[in-house]
């Protein structure tokens, strides 16, 4: 399965790219959000990669952080909510925004999400609040920090703190919510064991 690509731009379309990996052209799928993040055509880029394979068809989608991949595996365990749907809440919010809103059971924010309905929001916001337990009862201040740490604004010990939680098997979002919260409750200097200490802590809870 291809996790990762990284190779020259070679072409846009209306909800793909060509991505030229030594000579091979490879059509990935992104989100609005994704394709605006990347760079012009003939300039280097590199996705996290998601691959989805059936019978007929392989289908590669293609994300800017693995933070983003692991919210549209997250997305597609919603029921009615499929790669299609997954990518256009993905190009409408951040993942930190995304996280906020199920954090505070706001399905009007999901909800403005174009062919997201209410009873769609509803569910995402429901569901998912039971697949990320690390978000539930969470300051939503602290959920948004946690979609900070993917956008490189975090402090180095924090971000590796997070990178340490994943390799242990932790999804990405969790990880990243419970070193924001250990983060705080450390304070300022923080090392990086302390932190992962204080996550798993959290994460044990």
């Amino acid at each position: 399965m291809i996790g990762k690509l990284k190779g020259i731009i070679d072409s846009y379309g209306e909800d793909f790219i060509i991505l030229d990996v030594n000579g091979v052209g490879y059509l990935v799928h992104c989100s609005a959000r994704t394709l605006q993040e990347l760079p012009r055509t003939g300039e280097p880029a590199t996705l996290a990669i998601e691959t989805h394979v059936r019978e007929d068809q392989i289908r590669l989608f293609g994300f800017a952080t693995d933070l983003e991949r692991e919210w549209f595996r997250l997305l597609q365990t919603v029921q009615g909510v499929g790669t299609k749907v997954a990518l256009a809440v993905l190009g409408t919010l951040k993942p930190a925004d995304l996280a906020s809103a199920i954090a505070m059971r706001d399905k009007a924010m999901v909800a403005r999400t174009p062919g997201v309905g209410p009873k769609v929001a509803e569910r995402i916001v429901t569901e998912l609040k039971d697949k990320a337990p690390a978000y539930t009862d969470v300051d939503p201040a602290l959920v948004r920090l946690s979609g900070a740490l993917d956008e490189k604004r975090a402090p180095q010990p924090v971000s590796d703190a997070v990178s340490a939680l994943v390799n242990l098997g932790y999804a990405a979002p969790q990880a990243a919510a419970a070193v924001a919260i250990a983060a705080r409750n450390a304070g300022e200097g923080s090392d990086v064991r302390q932190l992962i200490r204080l996550g798993l802590k959290e994460l044990a809870k």
